[in-house]
């Protein structure tokens, strides 16, 4: 692809604090005819280095990863829009791709393979190396605004790219430990509004599970201490959310316990009780016969 030619795309990026990654992620967009950088309040320079790069910044606080997207989406002014994480890269054979995409499009959205680095290297095991997300549609799809597990709400067909997206997701171990808890809240605040309940399944078969499928099933057990990590860390993710959840059901169990309380040692009052007497044989035998009843 010819370095002057600009594919008809909108680039969306949102960020807090990225400033040690997001120049990298500019510079393997630089083909599309739009960047715009939704930022959510960062103090690092990211906002800087984006306007270095030519992006357009918008500030988006507040809002989930989702709705930072969708902000930046209503400005959009190309027909395409690819969605692209600070953490992410964008490889030449993709950027290619998805130039022949846009310009004899196939489908209304489009799925990326993406490659995975954990913990300094490349993992193709523990699941990792069949992940693919729908990141490139059209200008009018927008994004289920979720507080995890978002995804873009399109409709028809979906299409697959050529090439790969890179993804370096943690910048260390301490990085994803603090992105497990931060989502394990966030996905119990979500079932919790559902009206999910936890059992034993949820605190032990799950996380059980969760170990079992990464580390054997997955392969993760070649990669040596890092597959061992990944899938510990994969279980640990699955047991926080529920185990959060139990103690949110069990304080809104401590809160409404005594009103319950008071509900059942509250006799029941007859509307009657409230009349002066003289009002009260007013009325008719037939209306006081009700009223006692």
């Amino acid at each position: 692809m010819p370095a002057f030619t600009k594919s008809p795309v909108c680039v969306v990026i949102p960020t807090l604090n990225e400033a040690d990654r997001l120049a990298a992620c500019l510079a393997s967009v630089g083909w599309a005819a739009e960047i715009i950088v939704a930022d959510a309040g960062s103090t690092d320079g990211t906002v800087a280095i984006a306007r270095h790069h030519g992006a357009t910044v918008i500030q988006v606080r507040g809002c989930t990863i989702a709705g930072q997207r969708n902000a930046a989406a209503e400005l959009a002014s190309q027909p395409w829009i690819l969605y692209v994480d600070a953490d992410e890269r964008v490889t030449p054979e993709l950027a290619a791709s998805i130039a022949d995409a846009t310009a004899a499009p196939p489908a209304d959205a489009f799925r990326i393979h993406f490659r995975n680095r954990y913990l300094g290297a490349p993992m193709e095991r523990g699941g990792w190396g069949c992940d693919r997300h729908v990141r490139l549609a059209r200008a009018h799809v927008r994004w289920q605004v979720k507080q995890v597990h978002e995804r873009l709400d399109y409709d028809g067909p979906v299409a697959d790219l050529c090439g790969r997206m890179d993804h370096d997701s943690y910048r260390n171990l301490e990085h994803q430990l603090t992105k497990v808890t931060n989502y394990s809240a966030w996905g119990a605040s979500d079932l919790l509004i559902k009206g999910k309940r936890v059992g034993f399944t949820h605190l032990v078969v799950r996380p059980a599970w969760r170990f079992v499928k990464c580390y054997f099933l997955q392969g993760a057990w070649r990669e040596g201490r890092r597959g061992l990590v990944l899938s510990v860390v994969h279980a640990w993710s699955a047991f926080a959310k529920y185990a959060l959840l139990w103690d949110r059901e069990r304080q809104a169990a401590e809160v409404a316990a005594p009103v319950r309380a008071a509900a059942r040692t509250t006799p029941l009052r007859n509307w009657s009780d409230d009349l002066e007497p003289a009002a009260l044989d007013r009325l008719t035998s037939r209306e006081k016969i009700t009223t006692a009843a």
